[in-house]
C-alpha cells in the first residue's frame, strides 16, 4: 500500500525538490548580478528530473536504508541535494566586468520557475485529495 502511494506521488516530490533547487540557483544568479567575473549558472530541469525518476533507482548520492528483517519495507533516502550537472549561461551581450548575468533573462526564468513550482504543488495537492477521497468510505 505504501509503495503504491509512493509511486503515485514520487514524480511530484522529485519535481518540487528540483524546482526549489533551481529557484535557489536562479536567486544566486540574480544576487550576483553586480559581481565582477561571476558566471551565471543553471541546470537542465527535464534532464535532471528524468535522471532522478529513472526506473525508481536511487539518485546519485542517495543512500538506501538497511533492514534487519525480510518483512521490512524497502526504504530509500533520495538526496535532492545531490550534485546537479550545472551549466554556464551563454551571455547575449558581453559585459566589461566579465559578469554573464542577464537580469531580464534571470527574472523571466525565476518567474517561470516559480509558476511551474506552484503548478507542481497544485497538481500534487490534487493528487493527494483524489487519493484521500478514494480511501474514504461512502
Amino acid at each position: 500500500m505504501i509503495d503504491k502511494l509512493d509511486g503515485a506521488l514520487r514524480i511530484h516530490q522529485l519535481a518540487l525538490g528540483l524546482r526549489a533547487e533551481r529557484q535557489q540557483v536562479l536567486a544566486n544568479n540574480i544576487a550576483n548580478a553586480d559581481t565582477p567575473n561571476f558566471k551565471a549558472r543553471d541546470f537542465d530541469f527535464a534532464a535532471e528530473l528524468s535522471k532522478a525518476a529513472q526506473g525508481g533507482q536511487l539518485a546519485a548520492g542517495s543512500h538506501g536504508l538497511r533492514t534487519t528483517d525480510a518483512r521490512h519495507l524497502n526504504a530509500r533516502l533520495d538526496s535532492l541535494g545531490a550534485e546537479r550537472e550545472m551549466l554556464y549561461r551563454i551571455p547575449g551581450q558581453l559585459s566589461m566586468d566579465g559578469n554573464t548575468v542577464d537580469m531580464d533573462r534571470e527574472r523571466g526564468e525565476f518567474a517561470d520557475n516559480a509558476v511551474r513550482y506552484q503548478t507542481s504543488l497544485t497538481l500534487m495537492n490534487s493528487r493527494i485529495q483524489g487519493l484521500k477521497s478514494a480511501l474514504q468510505p461512502e
